[in-house]
């Protein structure tokens, strides 16, 4: 019982040594933030969606979100 714990605090104290990699690489992010890959059903007009509720919630500061409210942003 003492071995197994010996050895099992070795593989930990090891295991800190180790530098931590980014599991996607810079290049593979843009991938992954495309629209599709959401979860909704239609994530293009979703976002559009969203996009249009942010710029006529920004003129009356609901959200947080910028613009003018027009549009034109």
């Amino acid at each position: 019982m003492i071995k197994r714990l010996t050895i099992l605090f070795a593989l930990l104290l090891c295991t800190g040594c180790v530098s931590i990699k980014p599991w996607v690489s810079p290049y593979e992010r843009n991938n992954l933030a495309d629209p599709i890959m959401s979860f909704s059903r239609d994530p293009v007009s979703s976002a559009y969606l969203h996009h249009v509720y942010q710029a006529r919630e920004g003129a009356r500061g609901a959200e947080g979100g910028s613009g003018g409210g027009c549009g034109c942003n």
